[in-house]
């Protein structure tokens, strides 16, 4: 005979009991059921009818103990038995009951020998379980492998697009930096072009206020000499006869003497139209005298690691020191090169570069395409078209390299190279004042190049500016400048 499960369970914690206390009022309870709830009320009362419990401890309910610790026996060996029968029963198949002794290598599942004889695997091949666990914990060991490479491998990219956010700040902060300077110095002309136009305003304002008061200072003396005449001869028309002809030559004299005709007073004014005509233009004229334009552009995106590029973007040498760029996909990683910001897919184009004291230089242009995380020999064949020079000779980049024989009392300081994309030419000069042709490459070019600049010297290379030319064109009334 069984007891229900409602009467082994304690009535404050409503489980079963654990270590039951008998009270003196017949009420059980959990010997730490009870003491908390006379810790609680702060007196040693019974949870349910409220009685004054007659001991301090009490005493253990040793039967109700013994068939409690049954109870839990018993449901833990119902438990095991249920999970074993829940394991024999995954053991067995879901069709027809029998062990599952096969694993079929088409579906990828375990199957009972019934199943393999049945149309759904009747032709498939199989393996024994023992034989698939091997396989298949093999195959997850592999996927697991790859799964954690890519893992690592998302760690990595995920670190490096932190680390690019910060990199994108500090570009941000001086690339604005360099564009407050340089408006700065813009300003600064402006500024000052304004004070000298304003200054010469003021001085000719000046000149020909004075000039038009010394006038008036003479026109009054004139006029102060006019009225005196004008009352002298207005007292001789007043005169007796007789006085008026004694008097009448001395008289004529003094009024012949006096200015005639009116005064003219032309260039006093502004001349306004030269302040204001063209002003725009003129403003912009001058500004070309301090403004440089460069033909070329480097790409900071591009540049090797080792690389320092000047803030205005026309300079460049080695550091030996890596300032912690980005791994980004357009920068080359193999060697210290970098190149031109914009692409050229046609026309004539032609920069010159400053090498001065550095030795160990790489200058041309190579084709978009070109790898820049690989080792690779700047060669025409890899779209590099370079001219080179290291240990103190000049090498065309060809296959094999070509040496130049180049007889020259100075060492050449400057390079110009001049493409043809349209011919298909590729000229190096000597930049220096001479102009002498040092190699010319020869190719069809299938797409866009850039221009190439590699160094290994902490001498640096520049990029040098050119003159700006203002050309006015007038056609048939009206006026066009370019």
């Amino acid at each position: 005979m069984s007891l229900p499960v409602d009467d082994l369970e304690c009535p404050v914690c409503c489980d079963i009991f654990i270590d039951p206390v008998l009270l003196s009022c017949s009420h059980s309870f959990c010997r730490e059921c009870v003491k908390r709830c006379w810790e609680t009320s702060g007196s040693r009362e019974c949870p349910m009818c409220r009685k004054r419990a007659s001991k301090a401890s009490p005493t253990t309910n040793l039967a109700l103990r013994n068939l409690c610790e049954t109870v839990q026996v018993a449901r833990r060996e119902s438990s095991s038995s249920e999970k074993e029968k829940e394991k024999e029963k995954e053991l067995n198949c879901d069709l027809h009951g029998e062990k599952l002794k096969l694993f079929c290598l088409v579906d990828k599942q375990p199957i009972c020998l019934v199943c393999h004889m049945s149309k759904t695997h009747k032709n498939h091949d199989c393996s024994t379980l023992e034989e698939a666990v091997i396989d298949c914990r093999g195959e997850l060991s592999t996927t697991l492998t790859s799964l954690q490479e890519k893992m690592d491998s998302l760690k990595i990219i995920h670190s490096n697009s932190n680390d690019t956010i910060d990199y994108i700040k500090n570009q941000a902060i001086g690339t604005r930096q360099e564009i407050k300077a340089q408006f700065e110095r813009l300003h600064h002309v402006l500024h000052r072009e304004e004070s000298e136009r304003l200054a010469a305003l003021k001085r000719e304002e000046d000149q020909k206020i004075s000039g038009m008061r010394d006038k008036v200072s003479e026109i009054s003396e004139e006029m102060l000499s006019l009225e005196e005449s004008f009352n002298f001869l207005e007292s001789e028309l007043n005169a007796e006869d007789m006085a008026l002809l004694q008097n009448f030559k001395g008289t004529r004299e003094r009024c012949s003497s006096l200015p005639l005709g009116p005064v003219t007073m032309s260039g006093t004014l502004i001349d306004v139209s030269k302040h204001l005509g063209n002003l725009k233009y003129s403003i912009w004229e001058n500004m070309n005298h301090h403004i440089e334009y460069t033909p070329v552009t480097l790409d900071p995106n591009t540049a090797h690691p080792y690389l320092i590029l000047s803030d205005d973007l026309t300079s460049l040498y080695y550091s030996g020191l890596s300032y912690g760029c980005p791994d980004n996909p357009e920068r080359f990683q193999m060697s210290a090169e970098v190149v031109g910001t914009n692409a050229l897919g046609s026309g004539s184009h032609h920069w010159i570069v400053e090498t001065g004291s550095n030795r160990d230089w790489l200058l041309g242009v190579t084709s978009v395409s070109a790898p820049r995380n690989v080792v690779i020999s700047a060669r025409p064949e890899n779209g590099f078209w370079t001219l080179c020079y290291r240990g103190g000779e000049f090498r065309a980049m060809t296959s094999p390299p070509t040496t130049l024989s180049l007889a020259t009392e100075a060492p050449i300081s400057r390079i110009k190279v001049q493409l043809d994309y349209n011919k298909g030419t590729l000229c190096f000069f000597d930049g220096s004042g001479y102009d002498r042709l040092l190699y010319t490459f020869e190719s069809t070019f299938t797409e866009m190049v850039l221009p190439y600049f590699y160094t290994h010297s902490q001498h640096p290379l520049r990029i040098l500016p050119e003159s700006v030319m203002v050309t006015a064109l007038r056609k048939e009334g009206s006026a066009q400048v370019v």
